[in-house]
């Protein structure tokens, strides 16, 4: 199966935003295939040409040119993913798609032109044109010219978050960008979302209802077009610099409701080189712009880089998990791939540990905190960080702090680094005693909740037995555990009892 071909999804969705998500085994992820991607042998730009050529012959039946730019964005994308991938397809790709001189490869240079000028494919493109190969029926409408609408930026009063809205019109089509920026975050771009014009009315309707639901309303501030572009540009830089420092996020490459954060960013920056060039220089990266001063981050070493797809698979982590303090001892042992990001390793041990994920937590690192992005709290976002990042070899610890009130502390200590086997990861292997319940008091307060339940004589036991919702002490089972239920519950077959 080709890198391509497989990538493919569909060519559009009704919503009007286009999926046409490409070179998807690029990332990493335990599928394989026979294709050099996968295998480790040589793909040439013709081999690998050929095979973009024949995904794009859905691109020759489109009728908006945005499917054309979305297709040339998943490509440019990749840079995100492949050092210097804009380099090849300047070097190496656009030549060979010039060479098959097909309406199909003339298609892709263009798509990837309106897109990415560095590789300078238009130039290619008209000389296809020249020589006589037949045009898309888009092409004519890609070279009309964009022209700016709406920028509109809305803004949460706490300074913790907003929202850059901005829409462009060509030939009388529409279309807009929404840019979620964490000011948490040294305000870097959380999300980028592409909409279609006929829903834009509705899009800021439901902005303004929202947020006056939930009894925060934004502020709402109309600008002018180089400062949109100076805080857009701004935010998905320091979206960029994240990205370099944990190895990027690109789980959107298989959303199915549409093109994910990376494509849609790159065409955003096409997008805002049509508008004036800011007036006003952007703050360097970690200063907080608008609203509070960021705090500086702590000192930390550089983090390893982020697994590639021509790394190959990743190693299987087995690691213990232990709950501090706890006598006797409550622990787990979980075999998890080694790319499982940190937000997924968080939900795994709420699963294992039976707790319903209802407070907050983090993940203290060699190289910093990972949670829930929050300035106040120093905590960086765990998405785009994966176990193998932060605990690189055996022996390599990290802490697991939940529910910053109960305080539970758990160590998670990486015992061994094994070799994939045919079953289903995540699972438990092995552990020992039930973990303590939501809300309890911490560790000592589960101590108490243990004694009290086994004395009924205890003026609280009945209380007690209520809040736990047990008819009798004798369903409280502290020293229960079942490894396979665990398992169960992470791989989808299982119930909590």
């Amino acid at each position: 199966m080709s890198p391509v071909r497989r990538g493919r999804k569909r060519t559009a969705t009704g919503s009007g935003r286009p999926d046409l998500r490409i070179l998807e085994p690029l990332a990493s992820g335990p599928e394989e295939c026979d294709c050099p991607a996968c295998t480790g042998a040589d793909l040439t730009p013709e081999a690998f040409v050929k095979d973009l050529a024949a995904d794009a012959a859905d691109l020759l039946a489109v009728d908006d040119p945005l499917d054309a730019e979305l297709f040339g964005a998943n490509l440019v994308a990749v840079n995100d993913l492949v050092d210097d991938f804009i380099g090849a397809l300047a070097e190496d790709i656009v030549p060979a798609l010039a060479r098959m001189s097909t309406p199909a490869s003339l298609g892709v240079l263009l798509a990837i032109g309106a897109v990415e000028p560095r590789v300078r494919s238009v130039d290619a493109a008209r000389q296809l044109l020249a020589d006589g190969v037949p045009a898309p029926a888009w092409a004519s409408e890609l070279s009309e010219p964009v022209t700016v609408g709406m920028c509109r930026r809305y803004a949460d009063p706490a300074g913790g978050a907003s929202m850059l809205l901005c829409s462009f019109e060509r030939s009388g089509r529409t279309h807009a960008f929404l840019v979620h920026v964490d000011h948490l975050d040294c305000d870097a771009a959380a999300d980028v979302t592409l909409f279609p014009g006929e829903v834009l009315d509705r899009l800021t309707t439901m902005i303004e209802a929202d947020s006056r639901r939930i009894g925060a309303p934004l502020v709402a501030e109309d600008l002018n077009p180089d400062e949109f572009r100076r805080q857009a540009e701004r935010a998905l830089d320091a979206r960029a610099v994240h990205d370099q420092e944990t190895g990027p996020d690109l789980d959107d490459l298989d959303d199915p409701d549409g093109p994910g954060y990376h494509p849609v960013a790159a065409l955003l920056r096409a997008r805002l080189a049509v508008l004036p060039r800011p007036t006003r220089p952007s703050d360097p990266h970690g200063a907080h712009d608008p609203g509070p001063v960021r705090p500086r981050r702590t000192s930390s070493p550089r983090m390893p880089a982020k697994r590639r797809k021509s790394d190959g698979p990743p190693r299987i982590y087995q690691i213990k998990v232990s709950l501090r303090d706890a006598e006797p001892p409550i622990w787990r042992r979980l075999e998890v791939p080694g790319d499982t990001n940190l937000a997924e390793l968080h939900r795994i041990i709420q699963v294992a540990f039976g707790w319903d994920d209802c407070h907050l937590h983090v993940f203290e690192t060699p190289y910093g905190a990972f949670g829930v992005a929050d300035r106040e709290l120093g905590h960086r976002a765990e998405k785009p960080v994966t176990l193998e990042q932060v605990a690189p070899d055996a022996g390599a610890q990290v802490r697991y702090r939940y529910d910053f009130g109960d305080d539970w502390e758990l160590d998670i200590v990486v015992e061994k680094l094994l070799d994939r086997q045919a079953v289903g990861y995540p699972r438990c292997t092995a552990g020992r005693r039930a973990a303590p319940p939501e809300d309890c008091g911490g560790i000592w307060g589960y101590a108490d909740l243990v004694d009290i339940i086994s004395d009924p004589a205890h003026p609280q036991h009945r209380e007690r037995l209520e809040w736990l919702g047990l008819p009798s002490a004798d369903d409280f089972r502290p020293a229960r555990f079942d490894p396979a239920e665990v398992t169960g519950l992470l791989t989808g077959q299982g119930r909590r009892g």
